[in-house]
């Protein structure tokens, strides 16, 4: 797995890295993040459609791509009950997470330590195997977010990264500045990671709404819990 050929949600996570505070950040929500990226990357690759009557997300039967975390995830959509995207974007994503991360250090990517908090409970440690990768990833993202570059020739996958980024609110790739001063910008990035299929665009319109409303639902359910923080799925224990 050349780092050029890496799936959507795979760079969705080298993208909750802070290249400031040196560990995995992301936010609480990053799984939920990361399951949108693969969503939106067999989407892209026309294995995964709407339902025109209900909005319910449908595989194209036995397809595979290869990627053993989106394969994992057109097999969970195959033998589970019809959902919406806002249903697969929460249903088992933490599933999708560690199946993410697994990958990277797999492929490695990713390289974990052990280590104890408070020197007695035990808890991995996860980094990047070469920061530079995450480092890249990011002055891309933000190239893509905040122009000059025309949306014309941003790619499909480079402008589905930066939606579910930001709709995630992936941090600190994407700041809550950056979403409100490219609001406009990201509505046509949206557009352009349907490239010129209707259907298409349509769908990744959807997933972004879907996502931006998953993570406004969580964020709700922890306020109401008194919990707070910004734990990231790929941070030490995560996931």
């Amino acid at each position: 797995m050349h780092y050029g050929t890496l799936s959507l949600p795979a760079r969705l996570f080298l993208l909750a890295w802070s290249l400031d505070r040196k560990r995995f950040t992301g936010g609480p929500d990053l799984h939920l993040a990361v399951r949108a990226g693969a969503l939106a990357e067999l989407a892209q690759r026309g294995l995964l459609h709407e339902r025109e009557r209900g909005g319910a997300v449908v595989p194209v039967a036995g397809s595979r791509t290869g990627d053993a975390v989106l394969d994992g995830l057109l097999d969970l959509i195959e033998r589970s009950r019809p959902r919406k995207l806002r249903g697969w974007i929460t249903h088992r994503s933490r599933d999708t997470l560690t199946a993410v991360r697994d990958e990277l250090a797999a492929h490695g990517y990713l390289r974990t330590e052990r280590r104890r908090v408070l020197g007695l409970f035990p808890v991995r440690h996860w980094e990047p195997e070469r920061t530079g990768y995450a480092e890249t990833l990011h002055a891309e993202t933000l190239a893509v977010l905040r122009g000059p570059r025309p949306v014309a020739e941003v790619g499909q996958g480079e402008a589905a990264l930066v939606v579910c980024a930001a709709a995630g609110k992936v941090r600190p790739a994407v700041t809550g500045k950056d979403r409100r001063r490219y609001k406009d910008r990201l509505e046509e990035l949206t557009d352009r990671s349907g490239g010129a299929s209707p259907e298409l665009r349509s769908t990744m319109r959807d997933l972004r709404k879907a996502l931006a409303s998953a993570v406004a639902a969580a964020e709700t359910a922890r306020s109401s819990d008194g919990a707070g923080g910004d734990g990231g799925g790929g941070g030490d224990g995560g996931g």
